[in-house]
């Protein structure tokens, strides 16, 4: 039906995520969605997270606490043949996502996974690279894709031993995986950010107006570039000080706390 509810899925663990990011991406998807949807947090910590976001817990794989602390495993949950009874098109967002444009698109794709296309590191334009999917915002169908999840669940170690993250073992065992627009899903890091030195001297560029979504995946996260202040942050390769305005924007206009 036209007005079925689109499925929001985030997952919020440990303490490096507090329940801001949480309320700001909620409330940011009220308004870059003109669509009814679900927005629901699977989380084993619910404190100070805003009515309106639907709490589930993060479903039990037995993976142990390292972890969850390195690779991101927890997310491949999401492939469950049943995750809570949930149906229809679901699109996962990490809580250090920036939404700056129209995000009906992205949920009304279709196909087996759309995930992002790895950016190529320095590296990666002297060797070989496969192709690699990254997970920090990605659509499918509930209920489809199991796959991804059974076979990881008959031999976790396999996993652990051969893949550096989740997302690369979705890359392996998804069907039909697509990928977004690359303007569509930006880098912060990688499209906004000055080259390394350069990023002293040269602020970061804002999004295209094509772009629904920022990604900070690493140093820095969103929190780190909002205080209204010179402090600096980063690390000497992905660098700058003081706040990033569309970040800013984004973070307090959602509701986030001024860290200034």
């Amino acid at each position: 039906m036209a007005d079925t509810p689109y499925i929001i899925l985030t997952m919020k663990w440990g303490t490096l995520y507090g329940a801001d990011y949480v309320n700001v991406l909620y409330n940011a998807f009220g308004k870059y969605l003109d669509h009814p949807f679900r927005f629901i947090c699977m989380t084993d910590d619910a404190s100070g997270i805003v009515d309106g976001v639907e709490i589930l817990p993060i479903p039990e794989m037995d993976l142990g606490a390292g972890h969850f602390a390195f690779g991101g495993w927890p997310k491949l949950s999401v492939f469950k043949a049943d995750l809570f009874g949930l149906k229809g098109r679901a699109l996962f967002v990490d809580l250090d996502t920036v939404i700056v444009g129209d995000m009906k698109p992205m949920l009304e794709t279709v196909g087996g996974v759309v995930l992002i296309r790895e950016w190529k590191r320095f590296v990666d334009h002297f060797r070989p690279r496969r192709v690699n999917g990254m997970t920090s915002i990605f659509a499918f169908t509930l209920g489809e894709q199991t796959q991804i999840y059974d076979k990881f669940m008959e031999n976790p170690a396999f996993a652990f031993d051969n893949y550096r993250s989740e997302q690369r073992w979705v890359t392996d065992y998804a069907t039909d995986m697509q990928f977004w627009g690359a303007k569509q899903v930006v880098s912060f890091k990688r499209d906004l950010l000055a080259p390394p030195l350069l990023n002293r001297f040269i602020a970061p560029k804002s999004p295209d107006p094509e772009t629904a979504v920022v990604v900070f995946h690493g140093v820095p996260r969103p929190i780190d570039v909002v205080p209204d202040n010179n402090k600096p942050w980063g690390k000497w390769s992905r660098w700058g000080s003081g706040p990033v305005k569309f970040v800013r924007d984004f973070w307090i206009e959602n509701g986030g706390s001024d860290p200034t």
